[in-house]
């Protein structure tokens, strides 16, 4: 198939979780004999952490404006088999009407913020991404997060067809390597600073580091703020790049995985991270959310806390038993969560709009 793609960004990984998914992604499609094409609007914030400026295995197209772009969309569209366009492209209402104005034979949406669009949607009334006409002219609306969203897409946003297309990773970037001093933890954590993902942080994290002050407790990320409650055994690394992501993992005994507050109450909604993590056999405490137990099985693949005290007891485990735990994760991620099954299914939900 030939793919065109109007997304947030796939050349900077920085304060955001969208590029590191379409990377695994779209150079999966590209092994499988597949041809994209990715639209990203060239914004100051991205270009000054760009860790990506092109690819072997896709055509990356960064613009000033639409205006520059749009000819180049309909070129693009005109000989393409299907086309996306994702949440948060910041030109998703001119990429949606060319789109659906075209010939493109498959047209979809791509939600990987879901239960934020619906949330802001309940609240606001609009999402700037979303097409004041909603999702019904789509094909086919694909949703990161899965369970009770995928109606709720159908009833609040007309959506007539929808699937969920998971998180995914590349086992051949994320994998087991050498440990960093730079990186070294007893728990880590690696994730862009959110206001609604503070108060399980701050549970999940900052208080056990105070209750465990001879241990060494990380985080990674941007956007955090200067008034963050900093303890002193928490220490902080200012946006591990992608390429770094493998050495941060393997650098800690255990890392932590925390769930946005609005996808956490939606459930079915398994970040990337978590499977980045198990991928390099990294053993991860995650917060519970609904549907978990369909991706990780809790206390043989993953440990589950939902109070400080469980991470506590999570630091405690002799390393044989995180070893066990670490690599069950891994052999489950790659037997189902490999970008390389994202692809396909992929594949597999456009051949059947058709």
């Amino acid at each position: 198939m030939k793919l065109v793609i109007f997304g947030l960004t796939i050349s900077s990984s920085w304060g955001n979780g969208h590029a590191t998914i379409w990377r695994g992604l779209c150079g999966a499609l590209a092994r499988q004999g597949h041809d994209i094409t990715f639209f990203e609007r060239d914004v100051p914030y991205y270009a000054a952490h760009r860790d990506l400026k092109n690819s072997d295995d896709y055509d990356l197209v960064l613009y000033s404006t639409w205006q520059d772009a749009e000819s180049r969309a309909r070129e693009a569209l005109a000989g393409a088999d299907a086309a996306i366009v994702t949440s948060y492209c910041p030109d998703a209402i001119y990429a949606s009407d060319t789109l659906l104005n075209s010939t493109v034979p498959r047209r979809v949406f791509y939600d990987l913020d879901t239960p934020v669009t619906l949330e802001r949607l309940q609240q606001e009334g609009t999402v700037e991404y979303i097409p004041p006409y909603g999702l019904e002219p789509f094909d086919l609306v694909l949703s990161y997060t899965g369970g009770r969203a995928l109606q709720q897409l159908q009833s609040g946003m007309g959506a007539r067809r929808v699937a969920p297309l998971y998180g995914s990773v590349d086992p051949d970037f994320h994998k087991p390597v050498e440990p960093s001093a730079r990186y070294s933890a007893d728990l880590s954590y690696l994730g862009t600073y959110a206001p609604d993902r503070q108060q399980a942080l701050d549970q999940l994290f900052l208080e056990p580091a105070r209750r465990a002050p001879g241990k060494k407790f990380l985080i990674g990320g941007a956007l955090y703020p200067q008034d963050f409650p900093w303890s002193e055994n928490t220490w902080f690394v200012h946006h591990v790049p992608p390429p770094q992501h493998p050495a941060f993992y393997c650098s800690s005994n255990l890392t932590l995985s925390v769930t946005r507050s609005a996808m956490a109450e939606m459930g079915y909604c398994p970040s990337g991270r978590l499977f980045e993590a198990a991928a390099c056999r990294t053993p991860v405490v995650s917060d519970y959310w609904e549907g978990l137990e369909e991706f990780f099985v809790p206390e043989q693949e993953i440990l589950i806390a939902s109070q400080a005290d469980d991470v506590v007891d999570a630091l405690a485990l002799g390393s044989d038993q995180l070893r066990s735990i670490a690599n069950a994760a891994r052999e489950r991620v790659l037997d189902e969560h490999t970008a390389a099954h994202r692809a396909r299914e992929l594949v597999r939900l456009l051949e059947e709009v058709a």
